[in-house]
Formats: structure tokens, C-alpha cells, sequence
């Protein structure tokens, strides 16, 4: 695949925004064509956050259009739920089973969420990016799990050897050790899954 179209969707604090400049570096150190975009809710921890990052030749927006997503990446569930917009039965969905809740406000059914999402595309897989970055060492690093975990699909162009260096570029050295885990564990994770299936 030369061209591709990602949505990463969840709220602020997940280093969403450094899981896309990672995507857009891997994707011009394989000269590759990308244009990264970043939408914002409120500007504070918790608001939603999406970004858009689209790869290919004759990629020329910004942004993806409805219903046109390669892969949805959900770093929450119901922000996955909120932009599955972006995905048609031919999107794989990976979601983080980690809701983000807030004091006071009720938060759906995770088996409902999942129930409306899988209306749009059979093509999910659900993983359990907080655990997986805790067993690699700092919980934080969820971030660098779905992007491991989206590495494992195949549905890249570019190999997820290009995403560890673009890590190495990224991420401050004193950190890259956890996240090289991180991302295996989620590289592993949604491998293991995916040939479970075949």
C-alpha cells in the first residue's frame, strides 16, 4: 500500500499529537508524501483531540473525509465511538479499552460503545493499552502501544522499523527504552489477535 489515510482520536494528556509527528517523520524518512493535521477540543486535559494523518502521492487535503479512513485509531473508546464518521466496512479500528472518565459524568456501556462501533466496520480490534504500557514500564506510554498496535495491522506503508527510528528522533533518550517496549507490546498484542483469526 502506497497511500493510506489514519484517524487518531481520543482527549488530551494521551500524546496523541506526538503519536502523529511520529507517523509524519516514519512517513518522510520513507519518502514518503504526508500531510499531518491536528484538531483540537477544549485546551485542556481531557478535551477531545483528533488528528489526521494522511500519506500518499496525491494527497493533497488535510484532512480525511468522512467515511474514508484506512485505519481509526481510538486512544479512548467513546472518542473512538464520537469519529467513527471516518469508517467505512473496509476501516480496521483499534480501541484502547481504557475509558477516560470524569467525576460526576456518567459514561456509556463499554459493550454499547463497541456495539455502535462495530455498525460502521466488523474490522475491530479491541486492546488494552494501559496494562500493556504498565508491563513495559510507565503507564504513560499508552500512546507509543496503539502505535505499535497499528503497526501490526499491515495496513502501514511504511515498516514499523521506520516508526522505532522516528522514536529515536522524538523521543527524549532517557524515555526510549520504555517506549521501544510499549510499542512492541502493542506491535505483539494486535499480531497475536489478527493471526488468531487467519
Amino acid at each position: 500500500m502506497t497511500s493510506c489515510d489514519i484517524v487518531l482520536a481520543g482527549v488530551g494528556g494521551q500524546g496523541i499529537l506526538l503519536a502523529a509527528e511520529i507517523l509524519g517523520t516514519a512517513a518522510v524518512n520513507s519518502s514518503l508524501n504526508v500531510r499531518v493535521s491536528e484538531l483540537h477540543g477544549m485546551a485542556q486535559r481531557g478535551g477531545a483531540v483528533v488528528s489526521h494523518v494522511r500519506i500518499g502521492e496525491k494527497v493533497y487535503a488535510p484532512t480525511v473525509l468522512d467515511g474514508k479512513a484506512d485505519l481509526l485509531v481510538g486512544f479512548e473508546p467513546l472518542e473512538a465511538l464520537r469519529n467513527i464518521k471516518y469508517a467505512s466496512q473496509r476501516t480496521m479500528v483499534l480501541v484502547n479499552i481504557n475509558p477516560f472518565k470524569i467525576t460526576g459524568v456518567e459514561y456509556p456501556r463499554m459493550e454499547e460503545i463497541f456495539v455502535q462501533i462495530r455498525k460502521f466496520t466488523k474490522n475491530v480490534e479491541e486492546i488494552d493499552a494501559a496494562a500493556l504500557a504498565r508491563s513495559a514500564g510507565a503507564e504513560v506510554t499508552q500512546n507509543i502501544v496503539m502505535l505499535g498496535a497499528l503497526a501490526a495491522t499491515e495496513r502501514l506503508p511504511m515498516k514499523p522499523s521506520s516508526l522505532k527510528e522516528a522514536m529515536q528522533e522524538l523521543v527524549p533518550k532517557k524515555y526510549l527504552d520504555v517506549n521501544v517496549k510499549s510499542f512492541e507490546f502493542g506491535y505483539g498484542t494486535i499480531r497475536d489477535q489478527l493471526c488468531s483469526i487467519t
